[in-house]
């Protein structure tokens, strides 16, 4: 997938995009999902170019994010997780009986993605502070107008997200990684019914279940 994919950048801008390797998993695992759901037709199968054009289409994303935001070196995130539906709608074939129900089947997909990764790279030990302090009161709002230094401050004001917020970003201090990082954490736990999310188009709230 790495070694076919077209890198990205804003030509003379010097805008580059970083895709973390745990968002390559979960584009990968992606493929995977697709190639053992009951909901894809495997007779038309699912190919590796699949993963390469899903990366391709995320890190265009998380480009022209970063663009927009005025960043010189944008980092994939959550957010741009959804430009993988558009791009995998040519190359496998969702069966359902109903109309207008794959891109629902998409979405299924791409978030049983994140969760199997989310689950593989945090350990739970590492997330229980965080879920404590959202129970207590704490909220954090995310989505594509939320910029990096915006979500990094996050670990700012909740100190719990610090320690897997570094697992993630293997030491890397910049305001894109930690940003990406802290809405992989908060949708991971999401996922994992741990922390309640508000939707409204591409902005979204985390706040505790109770």
């Amino acid at each position: 997938m790495h070694q076919e994919a077209v890198q990205l950048d804003a030509g003379t801008d010097g805008v580059k995009v970083d895709v973390p390797e745990y968002l390559s998993d979960v584009v990968a695992t992606f493929s995977h999902l697709a190639r053992s759901s009951n909901q894809v037709n495997q007779r038309s199968g699912v190919s590796v170019r699949l993963s390469v054009s899903n990366y391709e289409a995320m890190a265009a994303n998380a480009l022209r994010r970063g663009l927009r935001s005025g960043e010189n070196s944008p980092v994939a995130r959550v957010d741009d997780l959804g430009a993988m539906a558009a791009s995998s709608m040519g190359k496998i074939e969702i069966e359902s009986i109903e109309d207008g129900r794959e891109g629902a089947i998409m979405e299924n997909l791409i978030k049983g993605a994140v969760l199997s990764v989310f689950k593989d790279v945090v350990p739970p030990e590492q997330t229980r502070a965080v879920v404590d302090a959202f129970e207590a009161g704490a909220v954090a709002h995310t989505g594509e107008g939320v910029t990096s230094e915006e979500l990094a401050r996050l670990v700012e004001e909740v100190d719990a997200l610090r320690e897997p917020v570094a697992v993630l970003t293997s030491g890397d201090e910049s305001p894109a990684a930690v940003g990406g990082a802290v809405e992989f954490v908060l949708e991971g736990l999401h996922l994992s019914k741990r922390l309640n999310k508000d939707a409204a188009g591409p902005s979204a709230t985390y706040r505790g279940r109770t």
